[in-house]
């Protein structure tokens, strides 16, 4: 299938790695023009390395109101973008100090925000755009132990749908994808924080991990971040001109009721 993404430049953030790193190689397979930003310059060369295809990479930090400025002057404007940006942790409640509150909401909130912000305005004026926010399943099944996390990626899914309202009559769309559980270089490290056992073969661990963390999980398995990039590939496309204002769940059925 063509996405019909040449052409197109999409901006993504958190591209370094995991989900963002294939969402990027994916949307580079399909034509896209990107552009990725991070902290690191030797992280942002060896995604440029994995990428392929024509891919610019910008050295900023857009969790930092400096940064996001940093990087919209680079790059004023773009047909595409996709707010990856995130961090996470599993830490009790009563632990989870102001300045954990507020790097959270930084990073994973306030980046999307003013990214959103900067760009929204250029793709109504020119009647085309794809805004879309990489949320997560704990966005509504939030995770007690990771209550600041979870509170994140709820507010993602309140400011995709008010951000939608504004498209009203044109052709831009802004949109959440809600990923379960995905394969990343920092989800091992994550799942054995957890753990009964620490020493846990990998397999077992994971097979514990959804058998007592993500009970409800359909698949009972890590989620591909190549599964997740597809399904963000297709929202990013002029392919998907009706799917607005949506929360798209990519997780493995992990969520029982209709989001």
């Amino acid at each position: 299938m063509d996405l019909q993404l040449c052409g197109k430049t999409a901006l993504i953030t958190g591209a370094t790695a995991g989900i963002g790193l294939a969402i990027a190689r994916t949307l580079a397979a399909e034509g896209a023009t990107l552009v990725i930003a991070g902290r690191s310059q030797a992280n942002l060369d060896a995604a440029i390395t994995a990428i392929g295809g024509n891919v610019r990479a910008v050295l900023a930090d857009p969790a930092t109101a400096e940064g996001a400025a940093t990087l919209t002057d680079a790059v004023p404007d773009i047909d595409i973008l996709v707010n990856n940006l995130g961090i996470y942790e599993s830490k009790e409640f009563g632990d989870i100090t102001d300045d954990d509150w507020r790097r959270f909401f930084e990073v994973n909130v306030l980046s999307g925000a003013r990214l959103s912000r900067h760009y929204l305005p250029g793709m109504l004026a020119r009647n085309w755009g794809r805004i879309i926010f990489i949320s997560s399943e704990s966005g509504v099944l939030v995770p007690p132990n990771m209550i600041h996390y979870g509170m994140t990626k709820t507010a993602q899914l309140a400011i995709s749908r008010g951000l939608a309202a504004k498209t009203k009559g044109t052709r831009v769309t802004v949109n959440t994808v809600l990923p379960g559980t995905t394969r990343s270089a920092g989800i091992e490290d994550f799942m054995r924080s957890v753990a009964s056992d620490p020493n846990l073969p990998a397999d077992e661990m994971e097979r514990e991990y959804f058998a007592k963390e993500r009970a409800s999980s359909l698949i009972q398995r890590m989620i591909e971040p190549e599964e997740v990039a597809s399904l963000v590939a297709y929202v990013a496309s002029p392919l998907s001109a009706a799917t607005n204002g949506a929360a798209l769940r990519v997780d493995g059925g992990i969520t029982p009721t209709i989001v």
